[in-house]
């Protein structure tokens, strides 16, 4: 049976259209992940399934339970974790008295462990926490009762570098135990990590429920690259797959590092003067492109060019949309969000 199910979910306001005709399914077991711009709908979805809020239309299922069950929808939340994306505790109250009314309302199976895995201040009343202490309290009681599904809403924001990381690393254990994920979120890097499968929604439609693989190859990776001598990249482009949204210029690179010591540079700028810099900087070429191939190959056949510096990240998530599936979406109807909306 599948944890989630969802038929033509749609909930209109009026003048705003949030949902859209919203159609897919989560398998018991997986990580899913509910990947959108701010504003495009996910949270309304999010809401729905949770019974917040009622759908114009369609039909959804969670854990079995029609979403528009009240009573079936109660009992079933009892084996339901939720993290919203803006916790909300009693300001007045510490993180331990938070957990302990968490644990009177739906039981306590695991608090100790997850206290010293996520490190929320427990001795501390809420309004003296920081938003990533808030998250990390937040995570607490989500998964202190150990839930069969866990409902994530922006699950990350506020946390250090570190605490994700460790935060994915809890979560992939979790879903070797069985545990059914499904969680929403506008980093690209975050559902790279974490997922079996995506469902990409903008403007209220559901663009595409696909694999992870092949997110990871539509999405690619942002390549920067500053050379000492022109690099042919149109004769690379015809080699490799995956080259797109080419950019390039003379010096740009050696004189952004000249003037802010951020880019790449072979001088000290503090022993030379500007014409000195200007002149280094016209030996420089910079390169900025897309690329959803193989890094390795490109590394490779890079490897017969003098490179000063090479910088590679993630894609922006909505050049990821406008690449692969703008076409797609010009069918949408047009929406706006309603106020607070993700």
């Amino acid at each position: 049976m599948n944890a989630v199910e969802l038929n033509g979910l749609t909930k209109d306001y009026g003048e705003v259209l949030a949902n859209d005709d919203v159609t897919f399914e989560i398998e018991a077991g997986e990580i899913f992940g509910y990947l959108g711009p701010n504003g495009a709908g996910k949270t309304t979805t999010i809401r729905m399934l949770l019974g917040f809020i009622s759908p114009t239309a369609g039909s959804a299922t969670v854990l079995g339970a029609d979403v528009t069950d009240e009573r079936a929808l109660i009992d079933a939340k009892h084996r339901i974790g939720y993290l919203p994306d803006d916790p909300q505790f009693d300001e007045t109250a510490t993180g331990r008295e938070i957990l302990e009314i968490h644990a009177d309302l739906k039981g306590d199976r695991r608090s100790e462990e997850l206290i010293d895995l996520f490190g929320p201040p427990l001795d501390r009343t809420i309004r003296e926490y920081s938003h990533g202490n808030v998250r990390k309290l937040g995570l607490v009681t989500t998964f202190m009762h150990e839930p069969d599904l866990v409902i994530l809403d922006e699950p990350t924001g506020g946390l250090d570098p570190l605490m994700k990381q460790r935060f994915a690393e809890f979560v992939r254990t979790e879903r070797e135990r069985g545990l059914t994920v499904f969680f929403s979120s506008h980093v690209l890097g975050e559902v790279r990590r974490l997922c079996d499968r995506v469902g990409i929604i903008r403007d209220g439609r559901l663009v595409t429920v696909e694999p992870i693989e092949s997110l990871l190859e539509r999405s690619g990776k942002v390549v920067r690259l500053a050379a000492a001598d022109p690099i042919p990249i149109d004769a690379i482009d015809e080699r490799l797959d995956g080259i797109y949204d080419l950019e390039h210029g003379d010096g740009v690179a050696g004189a952004a590092g000249a003037e802010t010591g951020d880019g790449p540079t072979d001088f000290d700028a503090g022993e030379t003067d500007r014409s000195t810099r200007e002149s280094a900087a016209e030996s420089f070429r910079e390169y900025t492109f897309t690329f959803t191939g193989d890094v390795n190959e490109l590394f490779e056949t890079l490897g017969s060019y003098s490179l000063v510096d090479c910088t590679i990240e993630e894609a922006p998530l909505e050049d990821v949309f406008l690449r692969f599936y703008g076409e797609e979406n010009d069918q949408a109807r047009p929406t706006a969000s309603p106020s607070g909306e993700r």
